[in-house]
């Protein structure tokens, strides 16, 4: 067995007395971990840091062994995440988002959506980007929040709440008498995300995320959200 491709690192660890277990997020193979001989090597540590490009060849006898990679450098990010906590604690959160992805099972909306955000990860554009990708996550994992018409009435206008039992939108007009109950809405969440977002929508939008990431995926598997994705959000 033996594929190629690019991959984004989200984690590594020593295996033997050279060598690491190199985890990755690929396009077409999703996450997927393989060790790389001699990954210990001086010469590689720069190259196999979280957050980092790589252009990797897996081969293995059998398509169930872990298998090995040899590995080349394709983007080096190392020394801006070094140089910024923001960017360090960024990484470290979309890994632990992507770790709830079961292992070899590709996701191509979610890689391209992790590649974009590794690219802005320092940039103000990184929170609106994360809480969008936390959205996209909720959907590949079986829990996608329907946020195009009112559950109520089907209307497609003034969509500023969403229903915390059913994941539904819920409009203005409909939601005015239980809105003490229901979760705002903040308009960029249903929109393509492109431009930096105030503070008090990136808290509504993580607060709605964070409600259904924890009820639907981290509470049922007993894990709570990663303390990263806490230290990110109090920089903005």
């Amino acid at each position: 067995m033996q594929w190629s491709e690019r991959g984004l690192i989200l984690g590594l660890k020593k295996h033997g007395e050279t060598s690491v277990i190199l985890e990755l997020m690929t396009r077409g193979h999703g996450r997927h971990l393989g060790v790389v001989r001699g990954g210990r090597a001086k010469t590689m540590q720069p190259v196999l840091q979280p957050g980092n490009e790589v252009e990797v060849s897996w081969r293995a006898r059998l398509e169930e062994h872990l298998g090995v990679y040899a590995v080349e450098a394709a983007v080096l990010r190392t020394d801006l995440l070094l140089s910024n906590p923001q960017g360090l604690h960024g990484v470290n959160w979309l890994g632990a988002l992507l770790r709830l992805l079961p292992e070899r099972d590709p996701h191509p909306g979610l890689y391209d959506r992790a590649h974009v955000l590794l690219q802005h990860l320092t940039t103000p554009l990184a929170p609106a980007l994360f809480a969008h990708f936390e959205l996209a996550l909720l959907a590949e994992l079986g829990f996608g929040l329907d946020l195009e018409q009112c559950a109520a009435t089907g209307a497609r206008d003034e969509l500023i709440y969403v229903s915390p039992k059913s994941g539904r939108a819920v409009s203005r007009a409909a939601g005015a008498p239980w809105a003490a109950r229901l979760l705002p809405l903040p308009a960029f969440l249903r929109e393509p995300p492109g431009v930096p977002v105030e503070r008090d929508r990136l808290r509504e939008g993580f607060r709605l995320t964070e409600f259904f990431l924890t009820r639907d995926v981290f509470a049922p598997r007993g894990l709570t959200a990663p303390d990263s994705r806490a230290v990110f959000i109090a920089r903005f």
